[in-house]
């Protein structure tokens, strides 16, 4: 096993050494004079971006000094997402290569005509005029210059390296638009989704219960107190009945994060606060972060259920607590409980419907997934996940899944909005 790992991380370090050389060539070495100072910075962003990258998780996972955390995280983080986005919009700037040097050919042959071949220069014989050829005259070879001809884009160096910055340039300001566009989307702050969610067990005095589900807000080297405190703001302005943390709140510790987390102090609704650990809160010590929730206001479910007077409330922890012997007890969360009655599960991971199913849960809420967060990573996020986003039935159990409210690694989003959802809870009795 540990063989297989080596070989995957070898493969996916020369597969990111490779794809950073590929755009390196086609944007530095392909647009730029020789030894010059352009490739020369060029050269020195392309080294830096990646060392600043592997720095900022490094520093991150191995619980460096805070400060070298967000002086790192921000440049190294940024560089995660704007790598990805340079590469493809190179990638699709080999389609467009082409296509522009054969436009450039066409203006500049003559009559808009295909260029043609270089002709080689012809020698014409001549001779004077008013002389009759004799036996011991000879015509003299005159060279006369062919028609003139136009290089094409291929052939000409010039052209080559303008058709080369066109694209580059291009792939540049696309990557930075994508990645500039995405930051501000998660900075501005969560927007409100509303999802109305019928439950057949549900009584009619419960109809139209809203719960306000916040997953992987990722309080940490990037997000900080002012994030939190957005979130909360926004959490409010809905007016919920119930608030549901589903994890991922925090990335670090709690004596480097505690200012970072207060404004959540402030959450107000009128059947309490709940939360349940996601996986990163045992990458950033989950036991300190249960008691510092609690002293905030905020009731951690481990492994516990509360009537909430209509309908069962209950929480599991993370499936990664296994690996910390405090996994998810569905027994200890579910079992002893009236069937008769709705309940509503509060687990991190999708993934964990399977068992919420098992035991005739009602509804699942949910994160983890942020959408996939980076398009195209929907598309893994997807095939990792039994349910990606929104609200799915499996069996007589929804899942719904919220994309998150912050971000993890880049403070970026592309095709996946952040979102705060506010679930209404449907009588089919009403």
């Amino acid at each position: 096993m540990i063989a297989v790992l080596a070989i995957a991380g070898v493969a996916s370090l020369a597969a990111f050494a490779g794809l950073h050389w590929y755009a390196w060539r086609r944007l530095v070495r392909d647009t730029t004079v020789r030894a010059g100072l352009a490739r020369r910075a060029g050269t020195a962003v392309f080294v830096l971006g990646p060392l600043l990258m592997f720095a900022a998780v490094a520093s991150e996972r191995a619980g460096a000094p805070f400060w070298l955390q967000q002086v790192l995280s921000w440049p190294g983080f940024l560089w995660m997402a704007f790598s990805i986005y340079l590469v493809l919009a190179v990638l699709v700037g080999e389609v467009v290569r082409p296509l522009l040097r054969r436009y450039l050919d066409r203006r500049s042959a003559p009559g808009g005509a295909e260029p043609g071949p270089v002709p080689e220069p012809v020698l014409v014989p001549t001779r004077e005029p008013d002389k009759l050829p004799t036996a011991t005259t000879a015509s003299t070879p005159t060279l006369t210059a062919p028609e003139p001809v136009t290089l094409s884009a291929a052939a000409d160096p010039s052209r080559r390296l303008f058709v080369s910055r066109v694209v580059g340039g291009a792939a540049v300001v696309a990557a930075t638009g994508i990645v500039g566009n995405g930051a501000y989307g998660v900075l501005r702050g969560p927007r409100v989704k509303r999802v109305t969610v019928p439950l057949a067990r549900l009584p009619r005095s419960a109809h139209g219960f809203r719960i306000a589900v916040v997953s992987d807000i990722h309080l940490g080297p990037v997000l900080g107190r002012g994030f939190a405190q957005r979130v909360v703001d926004t959490i409010n302005s809905t007016q919920p009945d119930l608030i549901a943390v589903v994890g991922d709140l925090v990335d670090g510790s709690v004596e480097d994060l505690a200012p970072a987390v207060a404004p959540l102090a402030g959450l107000r609704a009128r059947h309490g606060t709940y939360f349940v650990t996601g996986n990163h809160e045992y990458f950033s010590g989950a036991e300190p972060w249960v008691e510092h929730v609690r002293e905030i206001g905020l009731r951690p479910l481990e492994n516990a259920r509360v009537e909430m007077g209509a309908f069962d409330l209950a929480g599991v922890n993370d499936v990664t607590g296994e690996n910390y012997g405090d996994g998810p007890d569905y027994d200890k969360a579910l079992g002893d409980r009236d069937p008769a009655r709705a309940a509503v599960l509060l687990a991190h991971q999708p993934v964990m419907i399977h068992e919420a199913v098992k035991h005739g849960v009602d509804l699942q809420l949910s994160g983890h997934t942020h959408g996939g967060q980076l398009w195209p990573g929907n598309f893994i996020a997807d095939a990792a996940n039994p349910t990606l986003a929104g609200l799915e039935r499996y069996g007589d159990t929804q899942l719904y899944v919220s994309r998150g409210a912050g971000a993890w690694g880049p403070p970026v989003r592309v095709g996946a909005p952040s979102d705060i959802t506010v679930v209404e809870l449907a009588s089919k009795r009403a």
